[in-house]
């Protein structure tokens, strides 16, 4: 029965080492569906032209469509909207698309061929807006990067009345988006998925949680409060109830999901027809309900800062933000236990050797079962009790028949970012004695 666990604990692991030392060191990832097929997406990819990097974690609802959509050509769109105006316009004027702008890692799948013109006239229209703009700090470009590709789904959908689109459209997804670039890191959020920093305390060495942003739901309570201002006080018996969207959506913003967006006139004309009136919500009566536009926290990154884990709400449904990083932070340093001895500089007594073998074979003790974090997170998740691991509950929770899995668990979806604290602290280093250089005025 283990080897059947790992077997499916570990079929979409991913690694990726960073060849070149700069600010990331490698970053892992796992998923671990329970929908079928998988409603959760992932993407990751280098930021070319520049040094950076930007990743994603999509969990898609009502169908997997938007999802997938959306997690291969939001990355497109900010990688073009964060690139300095002048790089973008030399770019495009030599036949840029809409791939040229980043190398995807784990991403070996491109749109049909049917629909892919359709998504690049769309991405060479935004590429055409955001020359004619000024350019924009990294978050406003987030920002304006969401509510445009939310737009033009919405714009091809009505545009084509192609069964694809509107699907597409009709279908939902929640994001958390994370760009880097040099020390500046910025995660966008709009939904349910999560993020937290893990940060070491370089006086106790205990592992602290920061959360980098908060979840679009009904315990939101000034999400709740936004959304119930902008609408009649008629409406708000029925605007969130019973923690839903006009009582059927849990996250209160998502990407698509345009039957909580789309006037009455357009859900009469475009979609009833098509799907029939149960597509159109109950006390529908003055939309839109619901927007894409995310919430970006930015933070200068410091060499205590030494991963980061987002992940769609699979996980935290499971696991707070304090327990990931408190398992991250011991899968980090169990795994020194499989690297190769290293003796310290200088000169070394007997003594001194004894007491680094001692301490590496008592570690063995904690060597962990799984080489990658996500999976790690994933078999506490599932089986984690008060005494350790039980794989009889990670067994069950993995047989449980496709028509009953979704009420025990939901599709998880996580991705691990090691930082690279040498390299950090260098860069830091860097800047102060820049400033110190400085004329003064």
């Amino acid at each position: 029965m283990g080897a059947f666990v790992n077997l499916v604990l570990r079929e979409n692991e991913f690694v990726y080492n960073f060849p070149v030392d700069g600010v990331i060191r490698s970053y892992e990832s796992n998923q671990l569906g329970s929908n079928w097929p998988c409603e959760d997406s992932r993407t990751e990819a280098s930021l070319l032209h520049r040094n950076g990097f930007i990743c994603g974690i999509f969990d898609g609802h009502a169908g997997a469509a938007c999802g997938q959509v959306v997690s291969k050509r939001l990355l497109r769109y900010v990688s073009a909207a964060t690139l300095p105006r002048q790089v973008l316009r030399e770019q495009m004027m030599q036949g840029a698309d809409s791939q040229s702008f980043l190398k995807c890692h784990n991403d070996n799948v491109d749109f049909v061929s049917m629909i892919k013109p359709i998504y690049e006239a769309s991405f060479l229209k935004y590429v055409n807006q955001l020359l004619e703009t000024p350019q924009r700090d990294v978050s406003s470009e987030l920002v304006n990067a969401f509510l445009q590709l939310d737009e033009e789904i919405s714009q091809e959908a009505l545009a084509s009345n192609d069964v694809r689109t509107m699907n597409v459209a009709l279908s939902g997804a929640v994001a958390c988006l994370v760009h880097i670039e040099g020390l500046q890191m910025h995660v966008a959020s709009t939904g349910d998925c999560g993020a937290v920093l893990g940060v070491l305390d370089p006086e106790t060495q205990q592992w602290q949680p920061k959360k980098l942003n908060i979840e679009h739901n009904a315990d939101n309570m000034s999400e709740v409060r936004r959304i119930l201002s902008e609408h009649p006080k008629e409406e708000h018996e029925t605007v969130i109830r019973n923690g839903r969207l006009l009582s059927q959506l849990a996250p209160l913003r998502a990407f698509g999901d345009f039957r909580y967006k789309w006037s009455q006139e357009i859900m009469q004309q475009k979609v009833l027809p098509m799907f029939g009136v149960q597509a159109m919500a109950p006390n529908y009566y003055t939309p839109p309900y619901l927007t894409a536009r995310p919430d970006v926290q930015q933070h200068e990154l410091g060499p205590n800062d030494k991963f980061l884990v987002i992940a769609s709400d699979g996980l935290w449904d499971f696991l707070s933000p304090s327990e990931v990083v408190s398992l991250v932070g011991e899968h980090i340093n169990s795994k020194k236990i499989l690297e190769p001895m290293r003796l310290p500089e200088g000169e070394t007594t007997l003594q001194e050797i004894s007491q680094q073998l001692a301490e590496r074979k008592a570690g063995l003790t904690r060597k962990p079962v799984d080489q990658n974090a996500a999976t790690h997170l994933i078999r506490h998740a599932l089986g984690g009790t008060d005494y350790g691991i039980e794989h009889s509950k990670i067994s069950y929770y993995l047989t449980l028949p496709r028509d009953v899995v979704r009420l025990y668990r939901d599709d998880i979806t996580i991705t691990v970012i090691y930082f690279n604290s040498e390299h950090i602290a260098k860069l830091h280093s860097d800047v102060d004695e820049t400033e110190v250089t400085a004329p003064v005025a």
